[in-house]
């Protein structure tokens, strides 16, 4: 029984506030109309509407109606509550009531958003249908309280860049114990290569250099350069992280920089910290400043003949390094991985790879350091001086054959680049662009200081490069300005190659269960309120391992990251959400079903009864449809709470209606809803999201009371590809088939696996499953019935 009250509970007293949200629902959805449609809802003591509702006399109207009308379950229908559920449970909370008996309803990011943004009657319909099954669930809220556990204080920071430094020195000032892990042999990161900084122009070494050094000895800062995440497991407050420590060849406490074994070392490669400009040997620092101040051996080159080891003073070095795995307990975990820039062998059309004379432009910053391959003179490849040089700006980036994303911050360093060598080496600069993007602090100012230099401009995307028969390179481009199609000639030509995230990203992720965006960069909880927060508690990210930013935006990422994490482990203790599975004792026989499918090894069998660990569950639901006996109860997406919304937003139907039920997860699918959402991008209006924690929860009884109650078809969409493979396409196909029982076509239902970065696609499925299911027409009141009886629901 959906409705079943449990034994001496009150009648609960409803309240339905619905919010404007200063029109972006109001001017789509009559917000008037819903309101008086919902008054006269049974246990409905108060029904109101506001302009702002999140707004503090938004939420006074909330808390006076719990204080003085006694309201004890709320419904609020607004924006994603991905924006302000906590919001209002604060509300509850300071007004006396349990923050879990709230119901929270979007009717912007999946109505007026989806169906407008003209006025539209459906839209309004659909709103009071969507608050409809959220008022029946309310009736089913149990009030729950927050878990909280031991945990660890110390925390790892993977990545050694200025914004990994940077959250290591604060949280390790604030007394936490920090693993900062380094895969290269120092930090520093990409700013370390770089000469100075837009668009005070000061040295980049005098700001990164000192604070690198800071980290070198502060005792709170465990310092693993050389090292890679291995393995994670655990949960939050308590990961266990399994750290591979790959081989170094030097013993980092004793070796003292003297460089012997640099010298006598036959083996010579490409230096990558100068971008392939130069030379390095197998034996070597990464560059002079770097920290840890020691040598290391490439072992990808080095011969093993040894004679850096017998001519080591210190004794230091070790050929037969192997590397060692470290086992670290950490309660957090932050992500600042940084980015690595295009590679611009890819863009043909632009010669780089085989004219030497078109590089990147992290190359020209190496050309122009002091401690750079030509000792800040800017030579080309042959040795001669460079007397004219053109800048082409978003080569690869703002275009779809390559990376569709501006990288923020290619227009500033090139204009850095441009007043530099024009003001202070005397060389000839031409920018090529398509637009300028100068919109921070100081930025439009170096603009124009560039232009009085005498830099020149050019508004026009380059087609192609090439070199001439005196050794020319040719630019050909469009100047969009006058219409000409204009062909010059340069001694060097660099290019301003987007930035993207580095390699090694994309499994770091897979490890951590972090979903990453369409642009391969970390997604953010939400990109205003939550910015610095992963989808996965416990997991943090700054600087450009979420998206290009520039030194100073990574700074500031990095100084909100660590206030995040100190805040998240700010004591002893760490909480969970009680919305996790719990096993009810006296229906468990402990056969052992649920420890079979846990994703996380979450659940254990003791003294024969099964056992949740709630820091350890993930809240995927995966054992509930897996028990045979019912035992396990997934709290606030209960059976019954479920099959609540379904009844509904299924409700009042109109002869010849259809209507689908889409099931989405939670965490990534429900995020991918609202960015249809946020794009504005239209589906049908009787496309119904009923969001699950995951759909590993959906068993048969959800599936059959969607048709039973009045859905026409059925959609499940999943985010998480794990557990889509493993749990949802098979149970969902087999249900597939187990609906023909019924006489009921089995293309009525569809399962699909749709991951943050293609989230589009859920539209196009909307509109393609919607005109499927008109084609069937709707579903026969007989068929329900059948279905109905069979469940004996009501």
């Amino acid at each position: 029984m959906v409705k079943k009250r449990l034994k001496g509970r009150k009648m609960p007293k409803v309240g339905i506030f619905v919010c404007e949200c200063g029109g972006n629902i109001s001017d789509v959805i009559d917000v008037k109309q819903v309101v008086d449609a919902v008054k006269g809802w049974k246990d409905v003591v108060v029904a109101k509407y506001h302009r702002y509702l999140c707004s503090k006399p938004g939420q006074e109207i909330i808390a006076e109606a719990i204080k003085k009308q006694g309201v004890d379950r709320v419904v609020v229908a607004s924006c994603t509550p991905r924006m302000h559920l906590t919001t209002f449970q604060s509300v509850l909370e300071r007004s006396g009531l349990n923050p879990y008996l709230i119901e929270f309803v979007n009717i912007r990011e999946h109505d007026s958003w989806a169906h407008g943004p003209r006025p539209n009657p459906e839209a309004t319909r659909k709103a009071i249908n969507l608050i409809r099954g959220g008022y029946e669930r309310s009736l089913n809220l149990e009030p729950l309280e927050t878990i909280k556990d031991k945990c660890s204080r110390e925390i790892l920071i993977v990545g050694g860049g200025i914004a990994g430094i940077t959250a290591a020195l604060e949280l390790a000032d604030l007394g936490f114990k920090v693993h900062l892990v380094e895969r290269r042999p120092s930090i520093g990161g990409n700013m370390a290569k770089l000469t100075k900084l837009f668009p005070t122009l000061d040295c980049a070494q005098c700001i990164l250099t000192p604070r690198m050094a800071d980290v070198g000895r502060n005792p709170n800062i465990n310092l693993l350069t050389c090292a890679e995440v291995q393995e994670v497991s655990g949960r939050p407050g308590n990961y266990l992280v399994k750290i591979f420590m790959k081989p170094r060849g030097v013993d980092v406490e004793k070796c003292r920089s003297c460089g012997v074994c640099a010298k006598v070392c036959p083996v010579s490669v490409s230096d990558e910290f100068n971008e392939g400009l130069s030379q390095r040997k197998a034996a070597y620092i990464e560059f002079p400043q770097a920290v840890p101040s020691a040598y290391a051996i490439d072992f990808n080159a080095c011969t093993k003949c040894g004679k850096c080891e017998q001519v080591c003073p210190a004794k230091a070095i070790n050929l037969n390094d192997a590397g060692k795995v470290i086992e670290l307990n950490v309660g957090a975990i932050l992500l600042a991985t940084g980015y690595e820039i295009y590679e611009a062998e890819r863009l043909e059309n632009y010669g780089y790879g085989i004219y030497k004379d078109v590089i990147t432009m992290m190359e020209l910053e190496r050309l122009t350091s002091g401690t750079g391959p030509t000792g800040g003179y800017v030579k080309r490849a042959d040795g001669s001086d460079v007397r004219k040089i053109a800048i082409v700006l978003c080569a690869g980036s703002r275009d779809k054959n390559y990376i569709p994303y501006c990288s923020r911050i290619c227009c500033m360093y090139s204009l850095k680049q441009a007043y530099v060598l024009k003001k202070m080496l005397g060389i000839d600069v031409t920018v090529y662009y398509m637009d300028i993007r100068a919109t921070g602090k100081g930025y439009e100012d170096l603009y124009w200081r560039a232009q009085e230099a005498g830099v020149v401009f050019i508004r026009g995307k380059v087609a192609e490069i090439w070199q001439d028969n005196n050794g020319k390179l040719i630019v050909q481009a469009e100047d969009t300005l006058t219409g000409e199609i204009r062909e010059d000639e340069y001694d060097m030509v660099a290019l301003a190659v987007p930035m993207v995230p580095p390699a090694g990203l994309k499994d770091l992720a897979e490890k951590l269960k972090v979903p990453l965006g369409e642009d391969g960069f970390i997604t953010e909880k939400h990109p205003k309120l939550d910015p610095v927060d992963s989808l996965v508690t416990g997991i943090f990210a700054c600087g450009c391992s979420l998206s290009p930013k520039d030194v100073r935006d990574t700074v500031s990422d990095a100084l909100g990251a660590a206030a995040k994490v100190a805040s998240f482990l700010k004591s002893e203790y760490i909480t969970t959400s009680p919305e996790k599975v719990v096993v009810i004792s006296e229906l468990c026989n402990g056969c052992g079903e649920c420890v079979k499918v846990c994703p996380v090894n979450a659940i254990s069998i003791y003294e024969a009864k099964a056992k949740v660990d709630p820091f350890q569950c993930i809240g995927c639901g995966a054992c509930v449809p897996s028990c045979p006996r019912e035992a396990i109860e997934f709290k606030n997406a209960t059976i019954r709470q479920i099959l609540a919304t379904l009844k509904g937003v299924l409700a009042e139907k109109a002869p010849g209606e259809i209507r689908i039920v889409a099931f989405v997860d939670k965490s990534v699918g429900y995020t991918g809803m609202d960015f249809l959402g946020l794009d504005r991008e239209n589906y049908p209006e009787n496309v119904y999201i009923v969001a699950v924690p995951s759909t590993a929860v959906l068993g048969s009884k959800h599936i059959l009371a969607s048709f039973a109650y009045g859905a026409d078809g059925v959609l499940v969409i999943e985010g998480n590809e794990e557990l889509y493979e493993k749990f949802t396409r098979k149970r969902i196909t087999e249900m597939g088939r187990d609906l023909t029982k019924f006489g009921v076509e089995s293309m009525r239902l569809r399962h699909s696996y749709i991951p943050l970065p293609v989230y589009k696609k859920a539209a196009e499925l909307f509109n393609m499953f919607t005109d499927r299911i008109r084609k069937f027409g709707p579903l026969s009141e007989e068929k329900r019935k059948k279905i109905e009886q069979s469940m004996q629901l009501s």
